[in-house]
């Protein structure tokens, strides 16, 4: 059984514009995949379909055998729950601690009662600051978030969404906003941390030699459709080429390929 699975998922905004176009796609235990495509593929709207922020307006989107548009109230948060969320926005309290914000990820599992108080267990605070010491940042850990840079922002980010003990990682465009060099350091954090706790990830890139390097499969998305799904070592410049619809750039992979053949 796959642990996520889209089966011929379109989406309609209430504007009219329709965002995807029956997307089917599954996700096996353990697999680090890659989506690509351009600005406007429908790569985001996906993924907030992934994580049931959005209903499909067709198909379905089904987590660990089970149908998430199906679900309400509490049987949705705690659907959720086994879904950790990383985004291109930090979505951090900025005035609260590194430790504070990591926390959150542990309200679902705390006690209601205290939680209400921000009381958190010694047990939770040990796995919040275990994580934070992964993600290299056990000098942080009282520190304000504001005052952390962008690219230690996204690793406490990354922490918080481990804190909660996911079966399946979303990072929407998670270094979307870093620089070249500090995306890459984030995106070794995330997988390296993936692979250490035996999770299943999806990340929504727009860098394809990160995409390359770090994910199992690519699948490649324009205009609210999948146009190819294929492991790393399939999906040639050419391919990339025309999914990015440069055709000077396709002409010139593929002549390459033929000279390489």
């Amino acid at each position: 059984m796959s642990v996520l699975e889209a089966r011929a998922v379109s989406f309609t905004y209430p504007d009219g514009t329709r965002a995807l176009a029956e997307v089917s796609v599954a996700v096996e235990h353990g697999e680090i995949v890659a989506v690509l495509g351009p600005s406007g593929a429908g790569k985001s709207t996906l993924f907030k379909c992934f994580a049931g922020l959005e209903r499909p307006t067709a198909g379905q989107v089904v987590v660990e055998g089970t149908d998430l548009a199906t679900l309400r109230g509490k049987a949705l948060r705690l659907a959720q729950h086994r879904i950790g969320l990383v985004f291109q926005e930090f979505h951090l309290v900025g005035r609260a601690s590194v430790l504070s914000n990591v926390l959150v990820g542990r309200l679902a599992t705390a006690n209601p009662v205290t939680s209400l108080v921000h009381w958190m267990s010694r047990a939770d605070r040990t796995v919040a600051v275990e994580l934070l010491t992964r993600v290299g940042l056990s000098e942080q850990v009282r520190k304000r978030a504001d005052s952390l840079s962008g690219g230690q922002r996204q690793r406490v980010a990354v922490a918080r969404a481990l804190s909660q003990q996911p079966e399946l990682l979303l990072a929407d465009e998670p270094v979307a906003n870093l620089d070249p060099v500090l995306a890459a350091g984030v995106i070794d954090d995330i997988v390296r941390m993936v692979r250490e706790e035996g999770l299943t990830a999806v990340l929504n890139l727009h860098d394809v030699t990160l995409a390359r390097r770090v994910a199992q499969r690519i699948v490649g998305m324009r205009e609210g459709r999948v146009m190819f799904d294929l492991p790393v070592a399939e999906v040639t410049d050419a391919i990339l080429a025309d999914l990015y619809a440069n055709e000077g750039l396709a002409a010139d992979a593929a002549a390459r390929e033929e000279v390489a053949a």
